[in-house]
């Protein structure tokens, strides 16, 4: 048996008023126990309705009252009958009263563990609390729930009350709500009392820890301000990613009449040498791990990786204190740390409060550094802010955040708007419209922010385990479509949307879609079409069809017969991006080649085929740069040069620079491409 299992007993309002909400608290009631069937199943539940025409509950046959309260489910070892139960839940005639339940689930516990179990046992209650509660016989309200907080108190136990309100209370009587909202805040100084109030289903799913976790620390010891001050801490961690539960491997080799076999899969490596001669096993002691360095693996020892290791003692110590304002919030690193004075250490409880007040009203932050173990690796380096508490029970205290090394930061550097050309900035029209898009898309437009972290569930996480808890029922069952509920996290509010069409509507107006020209043909399938295209020519009606399944070969330098197809070649090749690299930097030196040494009688024709197809080439690859360096050498070199012909030649093809029109990435106008060779003419003699 688990030895921190928990005693708890879910008190759910199921009256006339619950209704419209029950399928939601069926959701996350349900959700609680697949959670522990995962997570925690040994712990105990048991489940009470109020609001119930009829009534069935231990206290109610034995003393009387105690109306319209069913004990749906006794305390149990949480099953999947549990969730059945919690699927199916009544719906209530009556209103129920909220403080007799706590009053039947508190007797449910005792009755079950007497005086064991303290702080182990909790009581959960669900309701919009709206309705009044009856009058005691003898003294008043608050004398009657000041009495059941002191009883719950000497019993250890705790209380969690989740009030839904919002859309669900609208037509309630304002002051018995105000009355209620006060009788629940007394059980807060009595005993522990988590009190929590949602609007939304969204909220609602979120409301109820669906999963316990134990507060473990991660350090214990002092923060060293200096050598001669320091305080002692405890650090926990505040948050941290919840992952996906362990997936094991499970067998079915064991026989099914075996009732103790585990079905569990144990996983052995052997090593074997490689060299072919041998099939032996290498032992533990002959094996070393190697780091590769270059071409080459440099072996490294246990004992020396040992000696390399850094090895920093365990602490935490202050390296100085800085403005809040320099510290920015993109460079905290995964999660976030609390550090609290040691528990009934007076004096250090006051020193965390006097520096976290003194850094609140200096706007200041420290940075640490903070070995968390003794024989830790790596040492962290971080903030720590200050986190004055409102509440006079509890003491302030410190948030910690990891801050990155140089090695972790990554810097990419993008290009402002201002020097994009006019053409590609936003007009007035443009930017209110954008402007008006993120006003009506605002998640706190009344000061009140919607999805709020601790009211969030994760959807993935969420939709995982019903699905779990579906296929333990049905193993060929399909996967569900995505909860409404749900939905309302990944998707923006469909209400929303309907009632702010006009400004979708106008953000579609000014922002015309137009097709990407670049996208319409890649350029690895236009090279193959062109070679499959090329191949079809040259054949020339003879049967060479033996060579077509042949596997192409793979060019990876262009030669000097063909270099226009070598490069082609080369560009269809897209097992690794540096083969567009390599190909044009490879025939732009082709065709400087080609000018210095022309190719027999046809002098510059071939340099002009290599010009063609590089230029078709960077267009289709929207690589403008290249291309146009080129030609800017060409002109430079035919103009001292002297030559005449080969610019000639260039224009009647027209392959000059490539436009913007052509390149979205070009800084050359149409006007600038159709001149670039005129400006060579010479003047004619006045």
């Amino acid at each position: 048996m688990a030895r921190n299992k928990e005693k708890l007993v879910l008190l759910l309002d199921v009256g006339p008023s619950m209704h419209g909400v029950l399928s939601e608290v069926e959701k996350l009631c349900s959700m609680l126990v697949e959670k522990k069937l995962i997570f925690s199943k040994y712990d105990e539940l048991g489940v009470v309705v109020f609001g119930t025409e009829e009534s069935n509950n231990d206290l109610t046959t034995e003393v009387g009252g105690y109306q319209n309260i069913t004990v749906l489910q006794d305390i149990k070892v949480v099953d999947g009958d549990l969730v059945d139960t919690l699927q199916k839940l009544p719906r209530g005639t009556v209103d129920g009263d909220f403080l007799d339940a706590i009053v039947v689930g508190m007797d449910m516990l005792i009755k079950k563990y007497k005086d064991l179990h303290k702080g182990k046992k909790r009581l959960c209650l669900i309701t919009n609390a709206i309705h009044p509660i009856k009058d005691p016989f003898e003294g008043s309200k608050e004398d009657q729930v000041m009495t059941i907080a002191e009883q719950m108190a000497a019993q250890g136990m705790k209380i969690e009350s989740i009030v839904v309100r919002g859309r669900f209370s609208r037509d309630a009587n304002k002051g018995v709500m105000d009355e209620n909202d006060h009788l629940l805040s007394i059980f807060s100084k009595k005993t522990h009392t988590r009190t929590v109030y949602v609007d939304t289903p969204t909220s609602l799913l979120g409301a109820l820890k669906t999963r316990r976790v134990t507060p473990v620390t991660v350090f214990r010891g002092h923060l060293e301000l200096s050598p001669q001050m320091k305080i002692k801490v405890w650090v926990y961690k505040k948050t941290q990613e919840e992952k996906f539960p362990t997936l094991k491997k499970y067998s079915e080799k064991a026989p099914a009449s075996n009732k103790l076999a585990t079905h569990q899969v144990k996983v052995s490596y052997e090593y074997k040498s490689v060299d072919g001669y041998s099939n032996s096993v290498i032992p533990p002691e002959q094996r070393i791990k190697g780091y590769r360095y270059g071409p080459q693996v440099v072996p490294i020892s246990t004992a020396e990786w040992d000696a390399v290791k850094f090895k920093p003692e365990k602490g935490i110590k202050v390296l100085g204190f800085t403005d809040a304002s320099k510290i920015k919030r993109h460079c905290y690193m995964k999660d976030v740390y609390l550090f609290i004075a040691e528990p009934g250490n007076t004096r250090a409880t006051l020193a965390v409060s006097a520096i976290a007040r003194a850094m609140k009203e200096m706007n200041a932050v420290a940075i640490l550094r903070c070995v968390w173990r003794q024989g830790q690796q790596n040492v962290v380096v971080g903030v720590l802010t200050p986190n004055i508490s409102q509440n006079d029970k509890i003491p302030d205290s410190f948030y910690f955040n990891v801050l990155p090394f140089a090695e972790d930061v990554r810097e990419y550097q993008f290009p402002s708007f201002n020097s994009f050309p006019a053409s590609w900035q936003p007009n007035d029209q443009q930017q209110k419209a954008a402007d008006e898009l993120v006003q009506m898309l605002d998640l706190a437009p009344s000061g009140k922010e919607a999805l709020l972290p601790e009211f969030t569930p994760n959807p993935v996480l969420e939709r995982f385990y019903r699905h779990l808890e579906l296929k333990a029922k049905q193993p060929d069952a399909a996967v569900p479509p995505l909860d409404e509920t749900l939905k309302k996290i990944i998707e923006p509010d469909p209400e929303l949307v309907a009632e702010n069409k006009s400004v979708f509507d106008a953000l579609h107006r000014h922002f015309e879609l137009k097709q990407n020209p670049k996208l319409k043909k890649s350029s690895r399938q236009w090279y193959q079409e062109k070679q499959s295209g090329s191949n079809a020519h040259v054949s020339g009606g003879q049967a060479v069809n033996s060579i077509e399944n042949q596997p192409p070969v793979k060019i990876e330098k262009i030669g000097d017969l063909t270099p226009v197809q070598d490069f082609e070649a080369m560009m269809s090749q897209r097992d690794n991006p540096e083969w567009v690299e390599k190909a044009i930097k490879e025939l732009r030196e082709k065709i400087l080649a080609l000018l210095i040494h022309p190719d027999g009688e046809d002098k510059y024709q071939k340099a002009v085929e290599c010009v063609a197809a590089l230029r078709k080439g960077c267009i289709i690859e929207q690589e403008p740069g290249p291309y146009n360096d080129l030609m800017h050498r060409i002109r430079q070199y035919c103009e001292e040069k002297g030559i005449k012909s080969l610019p000639q030649l260039l224009a009647s093809r027209d392959l000059t620079l490539i436009s913007k029109s052509e390149a979205e990435d070009s800084n050359v106008t149409a006007e600038e491409a159709r001149s670039f060779f005129v400006k060579m003419e010479p003047k004619p003699d006045v």
